[in-house]
């Protein structure tokens, strides 16, 4: 029996050997990555930011935002309790040592002035009436001494000349003693109205005194009600710009109560948040560089504040050139704060990828820029340019910067052109 035997086709004929060829160096690839291992991604090229690998100077700074506040704020607080009656000034305006703020109304107070005034009055009144009559009895008890001196004199005359007629027997021993004893009871007498006028100016000096010091106490007391009363204005006691006042028309308004505070304008600092990443390495005496309007302005850490609040710690700066014309307190300014001395070092664009490994490794470019592989590297320090590449990375190589979020963890991205 004759057998068919069947012709090839012509193009196995002719490509056969090179298709066979191809099929098995496609076999050997896909087993090469099945057994190695490896994971894939195909991924666009303008999908990705690419940044190369350089050598150069890190500056170890960090930008952050600084607010324009007062050096110093006064604090304004009623030193009386009452109702407010008018606000006299308003924020943001300019105020003078002395002027009127608020002025508050208390009735209680106005009726304790008047009774103050009223107790005061009378006991000027009650004063002067004792002085009054203090005065006529001095003047008593002053002509009352006069007339028993001219008396006592009379009587010593005549005791005398009844004396010497007595001793001439040409009066009468009834006569002699009669004189006499009138000379002594003058005399007796007049010594009586001598202390009675020096108790009565002892005692008249130890009451007025009195009564004067309680009426000058009067006169004290009175005179801080009247006080008490004046500081229902509530006044400004620096100079600068009324930052806030928190009262409104008809509040009652306690002692000690907080209503505003004044700004201090001519000293100025800028407070900043600054990421708790960096909290060891921020301390006093740290400088850096504010910029407005184009104008680079140097300051200087002065306060670090302890507390960290939602992944931030607060400090302060002092502004150590001149701020541009007009600063308004809240203002902001971008900072580049010095963290320490700049030195050589491989460098790499800043960029997402770090959000999505932690710096811990990076996707390298292959030389045709077809590919790119993950590798393990080292990251140290960072400022809001670059980061510094402590290994792992050699300068030329070009990485991809940009968000892995879409690559997984696969270990080669194929680029796509």
């Amino acid at each position: 029996m004759d057998i068919e035997i069947k012709r090839k086709h012509p193009m196995l004929k002719k490509y056969g050997w090179w298709m066979a060829a191809g099929a098995a160096v496609i076999a050997a690839v896909v087993w090469a990555v099945v057994s190695s291992g490896t994971s894939t991604y195909e991924a666009k090229a303008d999908t990705m930011v690419i940044g190369e690998v350089t050598e150069g100077l890190f500056n170890d700074y960090i930008r952050i935002n600084g607010r324009i506040e007062t050096g110093m704020m006064v604090q304004i607080s009623a030193l009386e309790t009452g109702i407010v009656e008018s606000k006299v000034k308003e924020e943001g305006a300019m105020v003078s040592p002395g002027d009127v703020i608020l002025v508050l109304r208390n009735p209680g107070l106005r009726q304790q002035i008047l009774d103050s005034e009223s107790q005061l009055a009378e006991r000027q009144n009650m004063l002067r009436d004792t002085e009054l009559a203090m005065e006529k009895e001095r003047l008593q008890i002053k002509q009352d001494l006069l007339a028993a001196r001219t008396d006592l004199n009379r009587k010593r005359r005549l005791a005398t000349q009844q004396t010497e007629l007595y001793n001439e027997r040409l009066t009468s021993r009834e006569d002699y003693l009669k004189a006499c004893e009138d000379y002594e009871l003058a005399r007796e007498n007049m010594e009586l109205l001598q202390s009675r006028q020096r108790q009565d100016s002892l005692y008249r000096s130890v009451q007025l005194g009195m009564m004067r010091e309680s009426l000058q106490n009067m006169r004290e007391n009175f005179a801080l009600v009247r006080q008490r009363a004046d500081n229902l204005n509530i006044r400004a006691s620096h100079a600068g710009q009324l930052g806030s006042l928190n009262a409104e028309l008809g509040q009652n308004i306690g002692a000690g109560q907080q209503v505003g505070q004044i700004n201090i304008l001519d000293n100025y600092k800028l407070a900043v948040q600054i990421d708790e990443h960096y909290i060891d390495r921020v301390s006093a005496g740290l400088q850096g560089c504010a910029r407005r309007g184009g104008k680079e302005i140097p300051v200087t850490v002065s306060k670090v504040y302890p507390e960290v609040s939602e992944g931030h710690f607060r400090a302060d700066l002092t502004i150590d050139g001149e701020l541009p014309a007009n600063p308004r307190v809240g203002q902001t300014y971008p900072v580049d704060l010095m963290l320490g001395e700049s030195a050589g070092a491989v460098l790499v664009p800043k960029g997402s990828f770090f959000q999505s490994t932690g710096g811990k490794w990076i996707y390298v470019i292959a030389p045709d820029g077809r590919s790119a592989t993950r590798r393990e590297i080292s990251i140290g320090r960072q400022n809001p340019q670059f980061y510094e590449v402590t290994s792992g990375l050699e300068p030329g190589e070009r990485v991809i910067i940009s968000s892995y979020n879409n690559y997984g963890d696969v270990d080669k991205i194929i680029i796509d052109k």
